[in-house]
């Protein structure tokens, strides 16, 4: 990597008129960032070489000309920096520098996963870019490294490795990993995600190599904002963050909880079309109470005890303001597996200050409330037509209830209050009652009901009569034989939805669902399960995957520019999603589609999120397009290699 000082830079490229940001003064005139990679030696001809190619590129600008391929500018309007949606990336203050120049060539753009290509770099790249001798004389194209990739993660034979593998590979080239997740998305997604996503971050003290996002814990303290400056890329849209305490179905995994934020978006970009470059990982650290990790000599995050109250407290809002100062008012925060106790709260307190969305709370009930729509295609009717049985009460199971209620509400115009009195939650202690109230959290407290005290599922089952199970309590095998023939005797097609991650959590299994109810059931789980046959007849289980809707959800909300994130958003999202159910799905009993499509499902998404922040004044970026799929899909990132010069 070859840098110029400033004094040497604006010297050799005949830039003049800067003043010294440290002044405070404005700059007179500023040119773009300008990124230029593979071309120069070491020492002065490598800066002569560099000094060249970046005027070389200026005059291009100024022209309107592109010659030189892979040089990256960022627009100014107005003196600011400006993504391609037009964010305002930083205030003149917030500027550490207003040019960068970073020049790349042989060894080290091998191992720059952002422009590695490997072996499909082509004879005159190898030539220009000194990488001769460097790699093996075959010149591979991008479809035979895909080819070859998937070849070798077939051999392994434990999730885990394949994982390790996918890992490796992003690691080592971004747009291989990309174009591979894509092309191969069902056989994939399990991999990179739910379920094996859950054994990684139980194991991810052993398997760590390298960070893949920021790690922000208790000795940040009073300096995260200088810590989030640490992060390379300055143009952040999404941020994926959780303080690891209640991962999947696992728990508190503390620190180890990063593989969360790390897949995750890695699905906003493969499902999505979100640029890698503006997704950031972040995991809060205050400690763990997990006795085992911190008796763990691999364990890689603080050995003491989780902080509560205050502590805790002061550490996430330094860490929202700080954002908020660093990446401006349209970055969106996912808050990520973190407990109920702080779930609720956290949402509560930023959702009307920071474009924030909590996906086990939103975009669980987002992509439920879809398959339950989608649904009524083989039941008939509406869902006010429906009870609704929950197993489990927390931000998951109260998240979806409550989307179903605003959603009964919409369509039938009556009280929210009434809605809610179709849907009943049962926790570790029986059914959710009125003659509980007094003791139950806050955000159980809207489904106490009047009703006799029930401690069994099975006694629920028989006394409310749903028609809709679902499963939410991270407890696995909790939807027995004997729950699944109650839901069969009252139901001809009963709905039941075992949500449970990862799959060792699931309440039962699809075969156990299809054949307790001789074949009646309408089913759906969280993690995914084989195709079961049941007297002659094959049944496609689906998956509630919250993969189908946070990417488009965040494309859609990026590409409008949202500033707040509104339940209607939520229910546009869902039945954005419905509305892509085939007959040819429903004939196999699916209630959701296939994921070989999902980007084509995820633009239609962003579109109808985006229409409804028009809608509701909540969107910045106008002029609102006339096609909103069609500029969604234009806003999509796309894996293809670049040609380089």
């Amino acid at each position: 990597m070859i840098s110029l000082n400033r004094s040497s830079f604006l010297n050799k490229t005949g830039i003049s008129g800067f003043r010294s940001p440290s002044s405070g003064a404005a700059l007179r005139r500023r040119p773009a960032s300008v990124r230029v990679v593979a071309l120069g030696t070491n020492g002065r001809a490598g800066e002569r070489n560099a000094a060249v190619l970046v005027e070389n590129r200026l005059k291009e600008m100024r022209e309107g000309s592109s010659a030189i391929a892979d040089v990256e500018s960022k627009p100014t309007v107005g003196g600011e920096v400006q993504d391609e949606y037009g964010h305002d990336a930083s205030t003149e203050e917030e500027f550490v520098t207003p040019w960068c120049l970073s020049v790349a060539s042989g060894y080290s753009l091998l191992r720059d996963p952002h422009h590695n290509k490997g072996l499909a770099f082509n004879e005159k790249e190898r030539d220009a870019h000194f990488l001769r001798g460097l790699l093996p004389p075959t010149v591979a194209s991008h479809e035979l490294q895909v080819k070859k990739m998937m070849h070798n993660i077939r051999q392994y034979q434990l999730p885990l490795q394949k994982y390790m593998a996918m890992m490796d590979l992003q690691e080592r080239n971004e747009r291989l990993f990309y174009k591979l997740l894509i092309e191969n998305v069902e056989e994939l997604l399990p991999i990179v995600y739910t379920p094996t996503v859950g054994e990684a971050c139980q194991k991810y003290g052993s398997i760590f190599m390298r960070p893949q996002g920021l790690f922000i814990s208790l000795k940040e303290k009073g300096k995260i904002r200088e810590v989030l400056r640490n992060w390379p890329e300055k143009n952040i849209q999404v941020i994926v963050v959780t303080d690891g305490e209640r991962i999947l179905g696992l728990g508190d995994l503390g620190c180890q909880g990063m593989g969360i934020p790390v897949g995750k978006l890695s699905l906003y970009t493969a499902l999505g079309g979100v640029r890698p470059s503006s997704c950031l990982p972040i995991t809060i650290d205050v400690g763990t109470n997990n006795e085992t990790l911190l008796n763990d000599e691999f364990y890689i995050g603080l050995r003491q005890r989780r902080a509560t109250g205050q502590e805790y407290a002061e550490l996430l809002d330094e860490f929202m303001t700080a954002v908020k100062q660093n990446y401006g008012e349209k970055v969106l925060i996912q808050f990520e597996d973190f407990a109920n106790h702080n779930a609720f709260d956290l949402l509560a307190k930023y959702g009307t200050t920071h474009l924030v969305f909590n996906d086990d709370i939103q975009g669980t009930a987002s992509v439920v409330l879809a398959g339950l729509v989608a649904a009524q295609n083989l039941v008939g009717g509406t869902l006010a037509d429906h009870r609704f049985l929950f197993l489990g009460a927390g931000e998951a199971g109260t998240g979806i209830a409550e989307l179903i209620a605003l959603e009964i509400s919409k369509q039938t115009n009556a009280p929210l209050e009434e809605t809610r009195k179709k849907i009943w939650l049962v926790d570790s202690k029986g059914l959710i009652v009125s003659s509980r109230k007094e003791s139950l959290q806050h955000f159980k407290k809207p489904w106490a009901h009047e009703h006799e005290p029930i401690n069994e599922l099975v006694d629920a089952i028989k006394a409310i009569k749903p028609t809709v199970l679902i499963g939410t309590s991270g407890v696995g095998r909790t939807f027995t034989k004997e729950v699944v023939e109650a839901m069969a005797s009252i139901n001809e097609k009963p709905i039941i939805l075992a949500l449970s991650n990862p799959t060792s959590q699931s309440e039962c299994t699809a075969k156990e669902a299809y054949t307790w109810s001789q074949g009646r059931a309408i089913f759906a789980s969280g993690s995914p399960f084989p195709p079961v046959e049941y007297e002659g007849k094959l049944f496609v289980p689906g998956q509630a995957n919250n993969a189908y809707i946070f990417p488009g959800l965040g494309l859609g909300l990026i590409m409008s520019g949202a500033i707040r994130v509104h339940d209607d958003m939520l229910l546009a999202a869902s039945e954005a999603l419905a509305e892509q159910v085939s007959e040819e799905n429903f004939a196999k009993g699916l209630i959701f589609p296939p994921f070989t499509n999902i980007r084509k499902i995820s633009a239609h998404i962003a579109a109808k999120v985006a229409a409804k922040a028009y809608e509701l004044g909540l969107a910045t970026r106008l002029p609102q397009p006339k096609d909103l799929v069609t500029h969604a899909e234009s806003c999509m990132y796309s894996p293809v290699y670049r040609s380089y010069r």
